[in-house]
């Protein structure tokens, strides 16, 4: 694996170093990381047992979590690295557990400034209520999981959910491809079925779709509020189970606006590092990747303008 800058005890201190010299040598200000995951810790461990357990939603693949760490730590980290705003993807896999993990959140932003606050939602009859708190008490971006969820988008439970969600303007990072392992409900056809109801819904494609990535880059042409974020796209470990066709890269960079970087971080069996050398070497120039990197999300939650900052020097501004 490339980039390999991770020891047996967890991240070094050249790792750090290596991503703020990637940021700066774009005259970045910093990254903004739109699919980051921070859940109530033994929601977390829970996941990471999974992982470990080469559970079938994985594809039965070895998926060692390189940044296994405590909530704190994991944080600063994110900050060592330069990342001005992140999230907080949490998902339910049953009915129920959405309103407590939203209130969970509600919490972790607040002794989070730098998190863009995050909830989630599940089709079952209270969910236009709980998603109307959540806009209310400040939700600027919802995680939806349908593969884990086992669920249909176009679940006429979530439908006034969504409606609201489009009326609000809040984006919604949406895992609904069949990678790594496809599920009864992923695919484009059901998130076109979505959006035909609700054309403005601000969705962000986790994972550009994968494998589906010609599929949902067709449904950005067609629907301008649809972005991508690019978690796991491109890596060494992706590659070899799951390529980008390289016929499609045209559209990715003609899409270049519309694409986001995610990085599934601390979930991920490589170095964050590697997520950002593997978007570089895609070769679709800087001005492409300081939107993908920064530009395209700054705008999206409106980050407001920070200075930029010396690959060697202190945090970069999180101005909210």
């Amino acid at each position: 694996m490339s980039d390999r800058v991770v020891g047996e005890d967890g991240p070094s201190g050249g790792e750090a170093d290596e991503v703020r010299r990637f940021w700066g040598r774009l005259g970045l200000p910093g990254l903004v990381d739109v699919h980051t995951h921070f859940m109530p810790e033994r929601v977390l461990r829970k996941v990471w047992e999974y992982f470990d357990g080469l559970g079938p939603l994985t594809g039965g693949l070895e998926w060692p979590i390189t940044y296994r760490q405590e909530e704190a730590a994991r944080a600063a980290l994110l900050r060592e690295f330069g990342v001005r705003a992140f999230t907080s993807m949490l998902y339910p896999h049953k009915p129920g557990m959405a309103r407590w993990l939203n209130d969970w959140a509600v919490d972790f932003a607040r002794r989070t400034p730098d998190c863009l606050h995050t909830a989630t939602l599940f089709p079952e009859p209270d969910v236009e209520a709980y998603v109307g708190e959540a806009v209310a008490a400040g939700a600027r971006v919802f995680k939806a999981h349908v593969q884990v969820g086992a669920y249909d988008p176009a679940d006429e439970l979530l439908d006034p959910a969504w409606g609201l969600l489009a009326e609000a303007g809040v984006p919604v990072v949406i895992h609904c491809g069949s990678g790594p392992a496809p599920g009864k409900h992923t695919g484009p056809e059901p998130i076109e079925r979505v959006l035909k109801r609700h054309p403005r819904l601000r969705l962000i494609v986790a994972h550009l779709g994968m494998p589906e990535y010609g599929e949902f880059l067709a449904l950005a042409r067609r629907y301008r509020e649809v972005r991508l974020d690019t978690t796991m796209a491109f890596t060494d470990f992706t590659e070899d189970f799951r390529p980008f066709p390289r016929a499609l890269l045209p559209a990715l960079s003609e899409l270049g606006d519309r694409i986001l970087l995610g990085t599934d971080f601390p979930n991920i069996p490589y170095p964050y590092l590697h997520q950002l050398h593997a978007l570089e070497r895609l070769d679709l120039g800087e001005e492409w990747l300081r939107g993908v990197c920064h530009d395209n999300a700054a705008a999206l939650f409106r980050l407001g303008a920070a200075p930029a900052v010396s690959p060697g020097g202190g945090p970069p501004s999180r101005t909210r």
